[in-house]
C-alpha cells in the first residue's frame, strides 16, 4: 500500500491512506462504514489497485455485490491475476446469476489455483447447487474436495471447507456426522473465525456461554496482581 501511495502527493497520500486504514479496521465490525471509507479513497485515487481492492472487499462485506463485482473485474484487468475469481463467482451467485457463477468457477479451476483459491471456488459451486435444490450434489462436491485437499493448504481454508460440509450435513439431517466435522473444523480454526466450536457443542447438547463480565474481572485481577 505504501508503495502505491508514493505515486500521490504527500497530502493526497495521507488522506487516501487514512481512509484505507479505517476501511481495514472497520470491515469486520461495520462493513457499511468501511465501504464508505474505501469509496472515499477510491474517488481520490481510482487508478491505484489498492483502493479498488479495498472498495471491492468492503462492498462485498456490506452486501453490495454489484459494486464489488465491478471492482474485482477492474482489479483483474489491472493485475491479470485470477485470485479474485472466487469472490467474483460468489457475487454472481448473490446477484441471482448461477450460470455466470459456475462459468467463473470452471475458469478458476481450469487454471492452477492455490489450495485456498480452489477451496473457495468449490464453496461457491456448492452454494450454487444448494440454491438450485441440489444438496446431494453439493455434499458430493465438498466431500471430493476434502479428499483431494487432505492436509494441504492454510488451516483456515481447510476449516472453512470442513465447516461448510458440516453445515450441509446438519441441514440434511445427518447430525452425528455433522458434529464430527464441526469439531474437525474447530480444531483447525484456531482464531475462531467460524463458530464451528459452538455448532459442534450445540449438536452435543452443550451450550457455550461467554461471560464478558467474568473475563473483565479476570483481566482486572491480573492487572492488580501485576
Amino acid at each position: 500500500m505504501r508503495a502505491e501511495l508514493r505515486s500521490l502527493t504527500p497530502e493526497h497520500a495521507e488522506v487516501v491512506g487514512a481512509h484505507l486504514l479505517m476501511a481495514g479496521q472497520l470491515i469486520d465490525t461495520d462493513p457499511e462504514l468501511a465501504y464508505s471509507h474505501a469509496e472515499a479513497a477510491r474517488r481520490r485515487a481510482a487508478r491505484l489497485p489498492v483502493t479498488r481492492e479495498a472498495t471491492g472487499e468492503t462492498a462485498y462485506a456490506a452486501g453490495h455485490y454489484d459494486i464489488a463485482l465491478n471492482e474485482f473485474r477492474a482489479l483483474r484487468r489491472m493485475s491479470g491475476t485470477t485470485e479474485y475469481l472466487p469472490a467474483m463467482a460468489d457475487c454472481e451467485r448473490a446477484l441471482g446469476r448461477p450460470q455466470a457463477a459456475l462459468r467463473l468457477v470452471k475458469e478458476g479451476l481450469s487454471g492452477q489455483p492455490s489450495v485456498a483459491e480452489a477451496i473457495e471456488l468449490r464453496l461457491v459451486e456448492a452454494g450454487v447447487r444448494v440454491d438450485a435444490g441440489q444438496t446431494g450434489e453439493a455434499l458430493r462436491l465438498l466431500r471430493a474436495e476434502l479428499e483431494r485437499v487432505g492436509a494441504r493448504g492454510p488451516k483456515l481454508s481447510r476449516a472453512r471447507l470442513r465447516f461448510a460440509y458440516a453445515d450441509l450435513l446438519e441441514r440434511n439431517g445427518e447430525t452425528e456426522l455433522a458434529e464430527r466435522w464441526f469439531s474437525a473444523a474447530a480444531a483447525l480454526d484456531v482464531e475462531q473465525v467460524t463458530d464451528a466450536e459452538e455448532r459442534a457443542a450445540a449438536l452435543q447438547g452443550i451450550t457455550i456461554i461467554f461471560d464478558d463480565d467474568e473475563e473483565e474481572a479476570f483481566e482486572a485481577s491480573e492487572e492488580t496482581d501485576a
